[in-house]
């Protein structure tokens, strides 16, 4: 079995703008679930007292997976459109423990 990719991405997004960005975020996770075998999970939640303050949880089946996930039209689109959204962005590299959902 291939080794599990899973990433934290840190966002802070221009207060102004962050319903914009919201409704960009769900349209491509929502593509990216539905159409990508290889993408397994994407947790978006903003921190409780910063609402412009975004984290995103990601899990791919492999670095192949994440890797066409980076070249699919609708992540293409979102990066387009949040662009001028996206105040500051930090990609976590992370070593996975234990990977673990109940069904939903």
């Amino acid at each position: 079995m291939q080794r599990r990719i899973v990433r934290l991405a840190e966002l802070e997004i221009d207060p102004a703008q962050i319903e914009s960005y919201k409704a960009a975020l769900r349209e491509e996770i929502e593509a990216s679930l539905r159409l990508e075998p290889g993408v397994l999970t994407l947790y978006a939640v903003a921190l409780k007292d910063q609402p412009n303050h975004v984290r995103i949880l990601e899990t791919y089946a492999h670095a192949e997976a994440y890797k066409a996930h980076l070249e699919t039209p609708h992540f293409k689109k979102y990066k387009a459109a949040t662009q001028g959204m996206v105040k500051s962005l930090k990609l976590l590299e992370t070593e996975p423990i234990l990977l673990g959902a109940k069904g939903q």
